[in-house]
């Protein structure tokens, strides 16, 4: 692929990949992938969690439920190997790749020829990979350099829809907080200043956040208690 068809395929992504919620954003790099990638029939994003619990998310296709969890049941394949140790797996003949021989044979058999796994993210609780299917053995040669191409547009889409997330989250906490300091001032007639002390001191003694324990003040309020 020459310089000119590159910043095409740069200028192409830009306008597929837009950013927004987290969820919105993880269902776009799939769409983006099959849209964009060559030979990429089928996308999917495989989160890896801090505990090693394994997840598929945004799916193409409902094909891939099956072929993820496969690959999450076995610990093999392209896009576990991706997620696992932070790197790019491309198997362009799965027919004949003795790295995973079990999960291959499944991957053929459903009419799967070829796989790629990009590594997307490196969380500190979670690590993604960009799951790509191509029908076609022989697929995905000349990856490398459109895959960190790829790879670069998602990761900061994806930064992109965390930083929303999380002024978002943080906004929904203030209010919760803010919401269950006026309960207890008009319950126990405190000032701002008590009632605010009085939640942090619940949360400190019982070892729980204090945004939960804002919720469970609503909560209890709501419920008449």
């Amino acid at each position: 692929m020459n310089g000119e068809q590159l910043l095409d395929l740069a200028q192409r992504m830009a306008r597929t990949l837009t950013p927004g919620d987290l969820d919105h954003t993880l269902s776009r790099i799939t769409a983006a992938a099959v849209e964009v990638l060559p030979e990429t029939d089928y996308a999917s994003i495989t989160v890896l969690h801090g505990d090693g619990l394994l997840e598929t998310v945004a799916p193409s296709d409902d094909l891939l439920w099956g072929l993820d969890a496969a690959q999450h049941e076995l610990r093999q394949g392209p896009c576990y190997s991706a997620a696992e140790n932070s790197v790019h797996v491309v198997s362009t003949d799965l027919a004949h790749d003795g790295r995973f021989p079990e999960y291959a044979a499944a991957a053929v058999a459903a009419g799967i020829g070829a796989q790629a796994g990009i590594s997307l993210f490196d969380a500190p609780r979670s690590r993604g990979a960009l799951n790509l299917y191509a029908h076609k053995p022989g697929s995905f040669h000349d990856l490398a350099t459109i895959a960190e191409l790829f790879r670069h547009q998602a990761a900061w889409a994806i930064d992109y829809a965390r930083e929303i997330h999380n002024l978002q989250e943080a906004v929904r906490t203030r209010t919760t907080i803010g919401t269950a300091v006026g309960i207890v001032m008009e319950r126990y007639r405190l000032s701002d200043d008590r009632a605010f002390a009085f939640l942090t001191r619940l949360s400190q003694d019982s070892n729980i956040k204090l945004r939960l324990i804002a919720e469970r003040v609503i909560a209890a309020t709501r419920h008449g208690s």
